[in-house]
Formats: C-alpha cells, sequence, structure tokens
C-alpha cells in the first residue's frame, strides 16, 4: 500500500537522521577542464539510480545548468567505489555506508553528503513455500528461505544490495550455500527477472522491484519495513589528491546541485505520477 511505504520511508529517514552525522556541502569551485575531456564528468553510480530512470530524469537540468555533460558508469557500489579509487570516476552516487565512510576515510573523498533513502524489500512468490510473509525480522526472513531451501537468487556481484544480504545472512548466522542457492553476479532488474521466471525469492531495492513489477514480474513483496532494511544512498566528491587528473570542480558542483533543493524535490516526485509513490525520499536537508 503507498501509504505503508510512505510510513516506512519517513520512519527510515527519521532513524538515518538520528544516527548519521551531517556533513556540510563543499563551497562552490570553479570548473576547471578535465584532461582530455573538456567539460565531462564521470559519475560512477550505484545501478538502482540508473535502472529506475532517476538519472535520466534528473541530469539534463544539471548538464544544462553547468554546461558539463555527465557520463554514467552504472555498475554495483562496490565497482562504483573500486572505480573512484583507480580514479576512473570524478565523483559517485553510492549506497553502503560502512564502505563509503571508509573510502573518505581512506583520504579518497574529502567528505560523504545525503542525497536521498530508499529500502529494501524481499520479493518473492506469491504462495511463498517458505512463509517468509510470517516472518518476525529480514533475518529470520531469510532463516525460513534457508530452512526451506526454496530457490533464492543473489546479486553475487558486490553492489550495496548485495553487502546488505549478506549482513542479513550474518545477523540469522547462517552461510548460504547448496542448490537452492544461487550468485547471479547480475545487476537488480536482471536479478529480478531471474527470479520471476524460478519462482525464486530475491533482496530487491524497492524503486527496480516496482519499475519490474509494472512491466509485468509476477513476484510479490512478502516482507518489508524491517530498520536494517533502510538504504541510504551517499554522493561523494573523487579527491584530487590521489588522482591529479580528477575533475574535482565538476564534482564539486554535482555534489552542490544533487543536494541543492530544487534538485531534491525532482527527486522527490520522480515515481509519483506513474507508481503513485516516489521511489526515493530526498534527505540533503540533514547535511546543513
Amino acid at each position: 500500500m503507498p501509504g505503508r511505504y510512505i510510513a516506512i520511508l519517513f520512519l527510515l529517514v527519521a532513524l538515518i537522521s538520528s544516527c548519521s552525522p551531517p556533513a556540510t556541502p563543499p563551497e562552490p569551485t570553479e570548473i576547471p577542464p578535465r584532461a582530455g575531456t573538456r567539460n565531462e564528468l564521470v559519475l560512477a553510480s550505484g545501478t538502482t539510480a540508473y535502472d529506475t530512470g532517476l538519472l535520466d530524469a534528473i541530469l539534463p537540468d544539471f548538464e544544462r545548468k553547468t554546461g558539463v555533460i555527465v557520463r554514467v558508469l552504472a555498475v554495483g557500489t562496490g565497482q562504483a567505489l573500486a572505480l573512484g579509487k583507480a580514479g576512473d570516476a570524478d565523483v559517485l552516487l553510492v549506497h553502503s555506508r560502512p564502505d563509503e565512510d571508509r573510502f573518505v576515510a581512506d583520504g579518497f573523498a574529502p567528505a560523504r553528503y545525503d542525497v536521498m533513502v530508499s529500502d529494501f524489500v524481499i520479493a518473492g512468490p506469491a504462495d511463498d513455500p517458505a512463509d517468509v510473509r510470517g516472518a518476525e525480522s529480514a533475518a529470520d526472513a531469510l532463516a525460513r528461505i534457508a530452512k526451506a531451501q526454496a530457490t533464492f537468487v543473489s546479486r553475487g556481484d558486490e553492489s550495496g544490495t548485495d553487502i546488505k544480504e549478506h549482513e542479513l545472512w550474518q545477523l540469522a548466522d547462517i552461510q548460504p550455500s547448496g542448490g537452492w542457492y544461487q550468485s547471479a553476479g547480475q545487476g537488480m532488474g536482471a536479478v529480478l527477472s531471474m527470479s520471476d521466471e524460478q519462482q525464486a525469492y530475491t533482496l530487491s531495492d524497492r524503486g527496480t522491484f516496482l519499475v519490474q513489477q509494472g512491466e509485468g514480474l509476477s513476484l510479490e513483496i512478502l516482507f518489508e519495513g524491517d530498520p536494517i532494511l533502510q538504504n541510504p544512498y551517499g554522493v561523494l566528491p573523487v579527491s584530487p589528491d590521489k588522482e591529479e587528473d580528477i575533475n574535482y570542480g565538476a564534482a564539486v558542483a554535482f555534489v552542490n546541485w544533487i543536494t541543492s533543493p530544487e534538485t531534491q524535490a525532482m527527486i522527490g516526485q520522480f515515481g509519483v505520477e506513474q507508481y503513485g509513490q516516489p521511489l526515493f525520499f530526498p534527505n540533503a536537508a540533514q547535511n546543513k
């Protein structure tokens, strides 16, 4: 139900606000040319922001306002962070808070800034052979799937979703293995399609699930609402101290743009017309 979804997400925003120290957005800087690619910004983003269509919806506004073209590398969060460390991306939009904090602590970014929040859900077949609907927590839901040895399709790609899934298995004190557990090494859209074909369970971000459901996905959301399923997104400008050809000026401009009230409003409206609910909730206001 949309109302329940909105209540859940506002709870998540409140939880994040209460436990995440805010960061002040950086001061605007002049945008210098990037070596060999004058007015280009390379954005390494988790696949969800791309697969849901959010980036296609909002990036033209940044390009129009700055004259900087954004080249998107849509990869899992782990790969995005690796691209940042290698100097192959100027700015990151990712969702694995411990890894983001480590990225900053290791000097690869000056800070991490809140952008938006979504949540994860456990999806599966309508007949729910593992009785996930009766679970008391997300970890309990996975424990039920393991006990029933019901087919579960994992991202297996070091994405933010994959990292969250393995966190849940650890909470359940289970090391998943065997024929019932399949590691796909694919993005969320592909994993949902595979799960649908096999009538299997999977962990998905809500936004991609809703997009796929609108395209005929037969799986249902069987478990949701556990606070541990919160899914905050951060933006990190890659530090030029590590790689001198980083387009830091454009990265700072991107951070200030995506955390601005105007862009936050666009994020908050994305999905409302098509799905009756936003796919992401902006939360950059807590940066100030």
